[in-house]
């Protein structure tokens, strides 16, 4: 592992093979209780070569048992395996079990799709101890690493990088985020399908957001139902557009024709409905210049932007507005009239256009209104077809669990439960 004051370091992280499952007895001494033992997640496909050359280096500085590549290995199978086994040794009354179980905290290298996909498993796991996640900006996007302090360029791969990396993650703070559950309904159609199309021409392609079957609670009989979780953001209209034909500047949200089918304004897409109150609906007014849609819960979009801003303290308690935490229940709805409106929010009190907070939003598709749209969660996007005559698209969007993230001092995400976020 290198010079010696790097192994000692080091050892604060290590897990040995036993506790993974890897070896059946304790062989060598292992009297150090790590204080941050970390399970490393990498996605190799995201960074270009820079995420084959991250897992290379964890492997070398740790135990190589404890470091996984996603395109190899599904997070659920490995956490599933290491908790079966924690349990197993505290049952036996190994001590050192039980402090790993406590301390244990995951990083996850990729981009949003793939922290989106950890968190997900993570929260569907419903483990005793769940741990808290720290997100290495790898990829595009990167929403969810700068919203913690982790920021947003792609890290360095070096042995020192690595190290200054795990040394912040063994001090950054706890953080509860809201997780949100996006399901879209559609009544089978004589003609013709609404699956949802991923940018590769695929229906099956999407790893955030995917079919359900009978078996599922959630199916319904007569119905096609998909279903996704985002942390960060669900978006609908030309920012989904331009995410999805992967374009420029000089494209995309830029020169969307206004007469497009797909780029038509979102009242006239589809209704809006939000829950003030718990099983109570209302009609969200949408003005009609607004042309794309986005449903947040993290103060970072499109690149560490922030699109709800801070509202004027007058004009919140008129409207019956707080401020935006990320663990609060509550989801902000922000609307844009066209790309030159989305530029504000380089200004630096630059905002989108506030619609609501609530706790639930439903959007129901109006018939012939257009063939389709686009939408994305968490940086992931898809072109979603829209019934023409028979049919009907529905999606709600309802709050279903909360997850830890590691957080770094002076972040962007506010807690609720944080003292130093109240704003009087």
């Amino acid at each position: 592992m290198g010079n010696y004051d790097s192994d000692d370091i080091l050892k604060d992280f290590y897990i040995p093979d036993y506790i993974l499952g890897h070896g059946l007895e304790r062989v060598g001494d292992f009297s150090h209780v790590p204080a941050c033992p970390v399970i490393v997640f990498v996605n190799s496909k995201s960074g270009g070569q820079r995420g084959g050359d991250l897992i290379f280096t964890y492997r070398t500085l740790l135990n190589k048992n404890q470091v996984f590549d996603l395109r190899e290995t599904a997070p659920g199978e490995v956490l599933q395996k290491l908790y079966e086994n924690l349990e197993i040794l505290k049952q036996d009354g190994d001590p050192l079990a039980s402090e790993i179980q406590k301390r244990l905290k995951l990083i996850v290298a990729g981009g949003d799709g793939t922290a989106n996909w950890l968190l997900g498993v993570v929260s569907d796991l419903k483990l005793s101890e769940p741990p808290p996640v720290a997100t290495v900006p790898l990829g595009t996007g990167n929403n969810l690493p700068f919203s913690f302090g982790w920021g947003k360029k792609n890290p360095g791969i070096d042995r020192q990088s690595v190290m200054s990396f795990l040394n912040q993650v063994k001090t950054a703070m706890e953080m509860k985020i809201d997780g949100w559950l996006l399901v879209m309904r559609m009544r089978a159609l004589k003609e013709g399908s609404c699956d949802p199309i991923a940018p590769s021409g695929q229906t099956n392609s999407l790893n955030a957001f995917q079919q359900v079957f009978e078996t599922d609670p959630l199916y319904m009989d007569g119905f096609h139902t998909y279903c996704g979780r985002f942390w960060n953001y669900f978006s609908m209209g030309m920012d989904a557009q331009s995410n999805y034909l992967k374009l420029g500047c000089t494209q995309g949200w830029f020169c969307t024709s206004c007469f497009h089918p797909s780029s038509r304004n979102i009242a006239q897409l589809t209704n809006v409905r939000i829950m003030r109150r718990q099983g109570q609906w209302e009609d969200l007014h949408v003005p009609r210049s607004i042309r794309s849609i986005v449903c947040l819960n993290l103060p970072s979009f499109s690149g560490g932007l922030n699109p709800w801003g801070k509202p004027d303290p007058k004009k919140s308690h008129e409207r019956d507005l707080t401020p935006p935490y990320v663990n609060d229940g509550l989801i902000e709805i922000v609307g844009f009239k066209d790309a030159w409106h989305g530029l504000i929010l380089l200004l630096p009190k630059g905002h989108g256009t506030r619609l609501a907070q609530t706790s639930g939003v439903r959007f129901e598709f109006k018939k012939g209104a257009a063939d389709h749209t686009y939408m994305r969660i968490d940086g992931e996007p898809w072109r979603q077809p829209l019934p023409v005559d028979d049919g009907s698209v529905a999606v709600e969007i309802s709050h279903t669990s909360q997850v830890k993230m590691l957080a770094r001092p002076f972040c962007q995400s506010k807690s609720i439960h944080e003292p130093s976020s109240l704003i009087s």
